[in-house]
């Protein structure tokens, strides 16, 4: 789908690593380049008139993005990535809103920037850290989310699709749950937002964070979506320029209103204007039709890798367009390394999931995961490669 928008797939390589970081499309590139070659100017800073250009393309894309996820504009503010999304939910919001023997509930498949915030809240307030149980398939079920809750438990902080499993939790379902018993629910969309509809309204969440990177879009640049109520509650994290409508000598400051209030300094001008053109995009691709394909291609990715000989698929059931596995007695990134001859690339490691291995019963596993611009085609290229019966001795 779309193959054709993308000029790394002309080399000839087969990328299956999407839920790192996925290829760009032209029109990313042709759209930064047309800021940075003819109105590179500040944003909201000038009075004339590429200045004024800059400001009605940033402000656009605030537009958009809180149309893609069905948010109000002065709820989306942009960040660096959703690493730094969450952090500074954990530390704008959290450390003041939360008391010494609070509990947050987690489970050991979240990502580490999902995991180290809170671990860090820990060590200063003295909040407590519990996990949710996963299920044999991996997966959490609203059942066992209802059982972890506690009279002490503030939030739950869960990933919506997670990066190693790649199962879809049942957020609207765990929200409903958790404001019945007055606790806020904090949601990681790095690998929900690029593959499907998502509506933050209809989900009722608290706090969301995700990434341009992940979606075809720029890196460094991320979204921090937070309810217009719980963001004015915020304290500043990051204070001067563009953040502040007033200040004197004797230290009387007046914040700008939300969400200037997070975006201190100079943005990410370029990265912003070609993340709106990134959403169009994606609008018109259409987000149904994304989340449909990758479904496909994944349920005839799990048929074709049953075929290779001594397989081990960890999460065969899941959702997302995201499949785990090993070869049996071959170290996984000795298997990438391996794959990458055929210049197939694919992630090996621990995917930034550390202690998702008391649960997987194994810490380094290879992981493809798709996107729309993959096919079947390079899905049979990549089992042909591992079913060659010299793989062992290819690898030594």
């Amino acid at each position: 789908m779309n193959r054709e928008d993308f000029l790394m797939l002309q080399d000839d390589i087969i990328y299956l690593d999407s839920g790192a970081t996925t290829l760009k499309p032209k029109v990313l590139a042709d759209t930064i380049s047309e800021y940075y070659n003819h109105y590179s100017a500040n944003a909201h800073r000038g009075d004339y008139d590429i200045s004024l250009k800059v400001d009605t393309l940033f402000g656009r894309t605030r537009y958009l993005v809180s149309n893609f996820i069905n948010a109000n504009t002065n709820e989306v503010a942009f960040t660096n990535n959703a690493t730094d999304t969450l952090s500074k939910i954990v530390w704008g919001f959290f450390e003041d809103y939360l008391q010494e023997g609070d509990e947050v509930l987690i489970t050991k498949a979240e990502h580490a920037s999902n995991v180290l915030p809170w671990f860090e809240l820990k060590k200063r307030k003295g909040i407590t850290i519990n996990y949710i149980p996963l299920d044999d398939n991996l997966k959490v079920s609203l059942e066992q989310v209802e059982k972890s809750i506690t009279e002490k438990t503030k939030v739950i902080s869960l990933a919506h699709v997670t990066n190693v499993v790649g199962d879809l939790r049942p957020i609207k379902e765990i929200t409903k749950l958790a404001h019945e018993k007055n606790i806020l629910v904090v949601c990681d969309g790095a690998q929900s937002i690029p593959h499907m509809p998502v509506d933050v309204k209809d989900l009722d969440i608290d706090f969301l964070a995700f990434s341009a990177h992940k979606m075809c879009g720029p890196t460094g640049l991320g979204v921090l979506y937070g309810k217009e109520k719980l963001l004015k509650q915020f304290r500043p994290l990051i204070v001067g320029g563009g953040m502040n409508s007033s200040f004197e000598f004797d230290g009387t400051v007046i914040y700008n209103e939300i969400p200037h209030f997070f975006e201190a300094g100079t943005p990410s001008i370029a990265a912003v204007i070609g993340f709106g053109a990134i959403i169009e995009y994606l609008d018109t691709i259409g987000m149904d039709r994304i989340e449909a394909y990758e479904k496909e291609l994944r349920n005839y990715a799990i048929q074709k890798l049953k075929e290779v000989p001594n397989i081990i698929l960890y999460n065969e059931t899941s959702e997302a367009g995201i499949i785990t596995f090993n070869i049996k007695d071959i170290f996984s990134q000795d298997l990438a390394i391996y794959l990458n001859k055929y210049q197939i690339c694919v992630r090996a490691g621990n995917h930034c999931a550390k202690i998702l291995k008391d649960d997987l019963g194994i810490k380094n596993t290879c992981r493809m995961s798709l996107y729309f611009y993959n096919t079947k085609e390079e899905i049979d290229k990549l089992v042909s490669a591992l079913k060659n019966p010299n793989i062992k001795e290819e690898i030594l």
